[in-house]
């Protein structure tokens, strides 16, 4: 499935989304779900409260949920959510009564949110071209305000810039 949409090229290959050429998910090991999968296994999730910034296709928020934990996920591209629609994988992102997702920036959505609500921030943003003010200080702050105390924080960033020789994964956790 692929469509054109505000200028860009949308589609969902092999359980991911590519926007205009851009994959949305790591493929290399595993398949997208496996890796949400992990990533939730990871944190060690049980019950509690889950922020997942930026819903992609949903697998994050939806594993979470399958640990009983209650998820608020936000998603700014309302075509991501078309393809989650239509993606085997992203049923139950839908229907889910431990799920609420919120379509709207969340640059500012975070802002709106309480203080100290989330015992785990999964913050996956989209590549640094495509958000760059998720990766800026103003909005890290914000999603440590949102964050319990001792609660976790996961940021995934893959290697961009590995090519170019930057190390953006570096400069975040500075």
């Amino acid at each position: 499935m692929g469509f054109f949409n505000n200028g860009k090229y949308y589609s969902l290959k092999n359980g991911t989304i590519e926007i205009s050429g851009v994959r949305m998910h790591q493929i290399k090991d595993k398949t997208p779900l496996q890796d949400a999968e992990d990533k939730i296994n990871e944190l060690r999730i049980r019950r509690g409260k889950v922020l997942d910034v930026c819903t992609g296709l949903g697998y994050s928020a939806i594993k979470a949920s399958e640990q009983k934990s209650l998820v608020t996920t936000i998603e700014l591209d309302e075509n991501v959510l078309k393809l989650a629609k239509e993606n085997v994988d992203s049923k139950k992102l839908f229907n889910n009564p431990l799920i609420k997702i919120i379509i709207g920036d969340a640059f500012t959505e975070v802002k709106e949110l309480p203080s100290s609500e989330f015992d785990i921030v999964m913050h996956d943003p989209p590549t640094i071209s495509f958000a760059g003010e998720l990766y800026s200080l103003e909005f890290y702050k914000e999603l440590f305000r949102v964050l319990k105390h001792k609660g976790k924080l996961f940021h995934y960033t893959g290697s961009p810039g590995k090519n170019r020789g930057k190390n953006i994964p570096k400069g975040v956790a500075n």
